[in-house]
């Protein structure tokens, strides 16, 4: 995930997520070359967040499948640090301790805790 904002000030801030095993290597990595090189201000860092995302075609034709997710998460208190969407994926990012509740919480919130209809 990758989400680009500028601020009122005129400087830009870039947040990205790594994976988990590679996040001291990426740390490592943008202190060495990419700060000095771009001149950056500072690094800010965060090993203890989770991307859960929602993932469909439908969501194209769908209306409001974004929000049923930030309504969902809200409603058990898990707070939303960096939102990324694409016409079938929205992804968000949110502190570790919660994923597992957030997953759970979006399953049944989408009805994916039901076991699948029999076919006739």
């Amino acid at each position: 995930m990758i989400v680009q904002n500028q601020s009122v000030a005129g400087t830009t801030d870039f947040s990205f997520t790594v994976n988990r095993n590679e996040f001291a290597r990426a740390v490592d990595l943008l202190k060495r070359e990419v700060i000095p090189a771009v001149g950056a201000r500072e690094l800010s860092t965060d090993e203890k967040v989770a991307k859960v995302s929602i993932v469909g075609i439908g969501m194209r034709s769908h209306v409001g499948v974004a929000s049923l997710m930030f309504q969902t998460l809200s409603q058990e208190g898990i707070n939303i640090q960096m939102i990324s969407t694409s016409e079938i994926k929205t992804s968000v990012i949110i502190d570790d301790k919660y994923m597992e509740l957030g997953v759970r919480a979006l399953h049944k919130a989408f009805g994916l805790d039901q076991a699948p209809a029999e076919k006739a």
